[in-house]
């Protein structure tokens, strides 16, 4: 299940729950292309919904330990035990893409 997030700033980035930049019940897709604490890597996993993302990389934490989820890219999430995927396709991105009308005119 995929869960839904928020454009985060420095003011809220404490309030917003670790669940809504984590993706879970992924099935593994592809080669296994390494292991991070005991956990294989796959090169891609599919959610639920048929969304599919390849791994980009291992994600990074913040001075307390935490993952710093400002760090994630568009279209980017986190799947335990620390790794982070990115959406290929149509998956849903982890941070909303403002339209045009929603940006400020300068």
């Amino acid at each position: 299940m995929k869960s839904h997030s928020v454009w985060l700033t420095s003011r809220v980035s404490r309030r917003v729950p670790t669940e809504y930049f984590v993706l879970a019940n992924l099935r593994e897709q592809g080669a296994i292309i390494g292991r991070l604490a005991g956990h294989p890597i796959a090169d891609t996993v599919v959610d639920a919904s048929g969304s599919r993302y390849r791994y980009v990389g291992v994600a990074t934490r913040d001075a307390n330990g935490r993952f710093d989820f400002e760090a994630l890219r568009a279209g980017e999430w986190i799947v335990q035990p620390g790794l982070v995927y990115a959406a290929d396709g149509k998956a849903a991105p982890s941070k909303p893409l403002l339209s045009r009308r929603d940006r400020n005119p300068s």
